[in-house]
């Protein structure tokens, strides 16, 4: 199967030229970093977490999301997802793969990643969150292979892939609920030390992941003649609804706890992010193009016949991917550093380095992608 990912149309190979050349820069950039260290970068002593670590929780949330896919289909039946659900699990795949290269890139020495494998602390959220994501990595390089493997035979799965199926739904919970526990757990940083704050980043994941992969589905077909389906993108139209009502909901009770119980040091990090604090206002027009975007999506979204009109739902979605990138790819670290605990506001912003290291990755991810959808495609035309 492999093979089919390194045959295809002028244009395709256009597109896998644009991200290699893409990918090779972030390298060059990356080189300079490794050999210069974190100072090319806009990170400091009061904050210590950027870019990297933003993009890396980012798509943790898309990773997660498969399961919105895989939950309905092989648990119960759902026979509309059957073309889809493939494309999702390759996304997490690509997705995972982006996180971990996030993680490594952020390292001043990468090879010390190598020390949490050697020296494990399982009282470390560290620990497990690098556990649970290498683990989704397997079971959905697993899935993937002998699902399509056996849809390319034209036989039945295996008897045994059923429970690691069932197995790896959990399991993608886990790897955002342990994500969230690195930060919830933090007692020094108020701002991440909320009890929502695990099912904040589910909601997130569940509808940025759905609607990415709705964006993707539509662009397939309009490149390549691959129909998912209407009724499927509908339905994923649908649960990335509910997700982003629930990541409203929970955003709007986040405030309603900092600034009506007046807990100041809470509320300053909020104050930080949507007004300004201490003459810095970096984050403000980002956040308010984050709400607006919300917004926006909702009421596309929630209105029947703009969400059944894919035109208008390919706005909604893309919406509702950058207003939560915005605010867990920009906001949510440095608003959890800012201010300091010593009360001071240390001002951040990624440098023109960590933007091009970080699109090189995005380019990786997406050759990864675009390698994998290619593959399940030539399968799919195959059958035919």
């Amino acid at each position: 199967m492999l093979e089919n990912a390194f045959t295809g149309s002028r244009n395709y190979w256009l597109w896998v030229f644009f991200l290699l050349i893409l990918i090779g820069t972030g390298t060059i950039f990356y080189l300079r970093q490794f050999d210069y260290g974190l100072g090319v970068t806009g990170l400091s002593r009061d904050v210590s977490w950027g870019f990297y670590i933003a993009q890396f929780t980012f798509l943790v949330g898309v990773a997660a999301s498969a399961v919105m896919v895989v939950l309905p289909y092989y648990l119960h039946h759902t026979k509309e997802f059957a073309k889809i659900t493939i494309l999702g699990e390759f996304l997490a795949i690509g997705a995972v793969i982006m996180c971990m290269t996030f993680i490594f890139v952020d390292m001043g020495q990468p090879l010390r990643i190598m020390n949490v494998f050697f020296h494990p602390t399982p009282n470390s959220m560290m620990f497990w969150d690098s556990v649970s994501l290498m683990g989704y990595l397997v079971l959905n390089v697993i899935i993937s292979i002998v699902t399509l493997d056996a849809e390319k035979k034209g036989i039945y799965p295996p008897k045994w892939i059923k429970p690691v199926i069932i197995f790896s739904i959990p399991w993608a919970v886990s790897i955002h609920t342990v994500t969230a526990f690195l930060y919830s757990g933090l007692a020094a940083r108020p701002f991440w030390m909320s009890a929502i704050m695990a099912p904040r980043f589910l909601a997130t994941a569940f509808a940025a992941g759905p609607a990415l992969l709705i964006i993707l589905c539509l662009l397939l077909r309009k490149l390549t003649n691959f129909d998912t389906g209407k009724e499927p993108i509908q339905k994923l139209a649908v649960i990335a609804t509910y997700a982003m009502i629930l990541n409203v909901f929970f955003l709007l009770m986040e405030l309603f706890t900092a600034f009506y119980s007046g807990i100041h040091e809470h509320a300053l990090h909020f104050q930080f992010l949507y007004t300004g604090l201490d003459g810095n206002y970096s984050l403000v027009p980002w956040m308010w193009t984050s709400i607006i975007l919300a917004a926006i999506s909702l009421v596309l979204l929630i209105v029947k016949k703009y969400r059944e009109n894919e035109k208008i739902l390919l706005f909604a979605c893309i919406a509702v991917f950058l207003s939560i990138w915005i605010d867990k790819g920009l906001g949510l670290i440095v608003a959890g550093f800012t201010p300091s605990p010593l009360g001071k506001v240390v001002p951040y912003w990624p440098t023109f380095t960590e933007i091009m290291i970080s699109i090189g990755i995005w380019a990786l991810g997406m050759l990864i992608i675009t390698a994998l959808y290619k593959i399940a495609l030539s399968v799919r035309r195959q059958l035919k």
